[in-house]
């Protein structure tokens, strides 16, 4: 228990660093829009440029795009510490519980199906979490924040985007309304492949 929590910890502290990632991100274009009308149209300025607001505004980019880096560096360190290190423990608490079955309960299960639950099954966990914490939390923010942003640059925009929002939400719950069928379909191939290599390869002890 105590090692799952550390792992927990370790994956919240990636959910962090994702989200400074994503923030450093939204405010590039910000920056490099106020970059173009002060420091080169000069909007504000009767339309002369300054080169002082573009090296004070591009050292300030500079310095975003390197927190930026560093919090998606630290996200995959942790985002890799936490999956693999649940995953070692997962699969030996697996491994132990089958090791507890009697022989009925092996022959009712089959070779294949218990070696794809402690192999395959635990590699999907795995990369579930590595995709929740990277994708869905980058994706989810990436798109309210732009949202967010473009109100601030013109109304219109933002509700263009707000409206193409229900879509893009659609395709993404079709595409996991098909998918997990198929996935279902590709565990049952995993377990025949595996009792296939455990008759034509079997283990001595």
């Amino acid at each position: 228990m105590e090692i799952y929590t550390t792992v927990s910890f370790f994956a919240v502290i990636a959910g962090i660093f994702m989200i400074g990632e994503v923030v450093m991100e939204l405010l590039q274009p910000s920056i490099l829009s106020e970059i173009v009308d002060e420091g080169v149209l000069g909007v504000s300025n009767g339309g002369v440029g300054n080169m002082t607001v573009i090296f004070r505004l591009g050292l300030r980019m500079g310095l975003v795009v390197i927190v930026s880096g560093f919090c998606s560096s630290m996200n995959n360190v942790m985002v890799h510490y936490s999956t693999q290190n649940m995953g070692n423990d997962m699969r030996k608490d697996a491994f132990s519980n089958v090791m507890d079955f009697s022989f009925s309960q092996m022959d009712r299960y089959g070779t294949g199906t218990l070696v794809t639950r402690v192999t395959n099954d635990i590699t999907q966990i795995q990369n579930f979490i590595a995709l929740f914490i990277r994708g869905l939390i980058k994706t989810g923010l990436s798109l309210f924040g732009s949202i967010y942003f473009l109100f601030r640059l013109d109304v219109t925009f933002g509700l263009v985007t707000l409206a193409s929002s229900p879509f893009i939400i659609g395709i993404m719950v079709f595409c996991l309304c098909k998918g997990n069928p198929l996935f279902v379909k590709l565990q049952a191939k995993l377990d025949q492949v595996n009792a296939m290599m455990q008759e034509i390869f079997p283990v001595s002890v």
